[in-house]
């Protein structure tokens, strides 16, 4: 799965900050998925977290070219099939296992799993996977853990989520394990709600400027 690593950071291209969505009403999907790309965030994240997540994923990958798609919160073989049917361009999932990692294997689109612990790590890692999740990260040790991992696991990289917000981003994003962060401060559900796309686009703005 090496090639499908490299593939997802190139999908990925230097962004700090991937947004994660719970997408309450579909309509939302395409206009918030625009003012995400408008402010320099194109990956974004749409969790299967509630009715109309697949619903939306497919709708921003037909009607916004500029965005790059992933599906969230995939929890099985079944999930991670339905998101690469409907258009998700990556699969992240909280956690790890043989069905998942099964699922991957068999597709040409690319897994971001999580794993928190060593034995996580080296299991993706066996598998191929040098480009991980580390979720949920403030409750799982957070930087703390991140600095423990970089000697011994020196060739795995991470994208922390769970926690991250704009306070705390770039203190992950300085260390050199750390590819980009996950995280929904950039589209808080009050102003998806409010239809507020500008401001929206100014928190990406804001993200995407985080050093790397």
């Amino acid at each position: 799965m090496t090639n499908k690593t490299e593939k997802l950071l190139s999908l990925l291209n230097g962004q700090p900050v991937i947004p994660v969505l719970k997408i309450a009403n579909v309509a939302d999907a395409v206009p918030l998925a625009r003012a995400l790309s408008r402010g320099g965030l194109r990956a974004i994240e749409i969790t299967l977290r509630t009715a109309d997540a697949l619903e939306a994923i497919r709708r921003v990958a037909a009607e916004v070219e500029e965005a790059v798609v992933g599906a969230g919160t995939i929890l099985d073989a079944r999930q991670f099939d339905e998101a690469a049917r409907a258009g998700s361009k990556f699969i992240v999932s909280p956690g790890i296992t043989g069905q998942l990692l099964d699922a991957a294997k068999d597709s040409p689109v690319p897994l971001l799993p999580g794993a928190i612990t060593p034995g996580e790590i080296m299991a993706a890692r066996e598998a191929g996977l040098r480009f991980l999740k580390f979720f949920p990260a403030e409750q799982s040790g957070g930087i703390a853990s991140l600095k423990a991992f970089a000697s011994p696991l020196a060739d795995v990289k991470f994208c922390p989520t769970g926690g991250i917000t704009g306070k705390n981003a770039a203190d992950y994003l300085s260390l050199p394990n750390v590819i980009c962060v996950g995280g929904s401060w950039v589209a808080p559900d009050d102003l998806i709600k409010a239809g507020k796309w500008d401001e929206i686009e100014a928190l990406a703005r804001e993200a995407s400027k985080l050093k790397k």
